[in-house]
């Protein structure tokens, strides 16, 4: 019912005459608590449930005080909000939403039709991705979907970075990472170093062979003892180095849910070469540790490395990358792959869901 200050219901103090302090305090109550009904009032949208938070842009565009629109773009979002009502849809940031800035954590705001060149694995993440939305939320999937749909243009063309599986945008790259990007992680593996090189030998000495444990892989000279498989635990190896395993379980970074972590001993003989190519993905780090030869040489990016035993390295391997072994010893690394700092919790809940080793 419409309000007004006759119906304001003053206290005792007023009409007694007494001005009093407590007379003030409760007048001036009253007022706030009719300025709030009102503006609680004016800026209620019935009929309307928001998914999430918009830009503060989007906001007030959306409307004014007296409830009307302003300029094209809030005709825009209120034929959005309009057909919202009627059934939901699936959307993607618009270019006028990055004009705004590039909050990557906002909802996907508008429709958008997926490539119809897109390869049969990008077709299948995106509608492992509508499936995500669907049980959870579109909230903080921009960049996802984003990716998914960049993904054909991004194998057109040749780049010093480009994964060949999904590549997630406006992501910060370099081939080689600081320690600073998961001093955690990179402290408690180096902590750890004298008992996982000792459980190494173990299995090392104890024959390369596919009977204990070990997975030869292309090219010939490299082998692989694995302790998670694409997101697998492999049992057997795991219960053979118990101290890395549990190491592994106390890293925060670790990409233990899903296909495009893994975690295990490395193998690379004596004079073999490893040729140019990319990781499946931008969204990981590889951290390596343990013994390598001194002439030993990763290229990742352009950028030369050599390893330094006991002490941890971060990589990228979704840049072009190659490595070069001419030492007479074999090159023994433990390779973890580690989240990328800057993907938000957000989006490696979706991505542990769209790259499920059951999906």
């Amino acid at each position: 019912m419409p309000w007004s200050m006759n119906t304001l219901p003053f206290p005792p103090y007023i009409e007694m005459g007494v001005h009093s302090l407590s007379g003030l305090l409760w007048t001036l109550l009253l007022l706030f608590l009719w300025h709030c009904y009102r503006v609680g009032s004016d800026l209620s949208i019935p009929g309307h449930v928001h998914a999430g938070k918009l830009k503060s842009g989007s906001r007030r565009s959306m409307m004014s005080r007296g409830g009307g629109c302003a300029g094209t773009k809030c005709s825009v979002r209120s034929k959005l909000l309009r057909s919202d009502q009627i059934a939901p849809f699936i959307s993607m940031e618009t270019e006028e939403d990055e004009e705004v800035g590039q909050d990557y954590l906002a909802p996907v705001l508008s429709h958008a039709l997926f490539p119809a060149q897109a390869s049969a694995e990008a077709r299948k993440l995106y509608a492992a991705l509508q499936d995500y939305a669907k049980r959870y939320t579109w909230v903080g999937m921009g960049r996802i979907h984003k990716g998914l749909r960049e993904q054909v243009r991004l194998n057109d063309h040749c780049a010093i970075q480009k994964p060949h599986l999904f590549f997630l945008p406006d992501v910060p790259s370099v081939p080689f990472f600081p320690r600073d990007a998961h001093r955690h992680d990179i402290e408690v593996l180096e902590a750890n170093y004298s008992m996982i090189l000792a459980e190494f030998k173990a299995v090392y000495h104890r024959g390369v062979d596919s009977k204990s444990g070990w997975t030869c892989l292309r090219p010939k000279g490299q082998t692989v003892f694995p302790l998670y498989s694409a997101g697998v635990c492999v049992t057997g190896n795991c219960r053979s180095c118990p101290c890395t395993y549990r190491t592994l379980l106390s890293l925060r970074t670790f990409i233990s849910s899903n296909s495009l972590g893994s975690a295990g001993f490395w193998l690379l003989g004596a004079g073999a070469t490893l040729g140019s190519s990319y990781g499946p993905t931008n969204t990981r780090l590889r951290c390596h540790l343990l013994q390598t030869p001194p002439v030993c040489e990763l290229v990742v990016g352009g950028e030369p490395q050599c390893w330094s035993e006991g002490h941890c390295l971060l990589v990228d391997d979704s840049f072009l990358h190659t490595v070069s072994h001419k030492d007479a010893g074999p090159r023994v690394i433990l390779s973890v792959d580690l989240w990328h700092p800057n993907v938000a919790a957000a989006e490696r809940q979706a991505l542990d869901f769209m790259f499920s080793p059951d999906n």
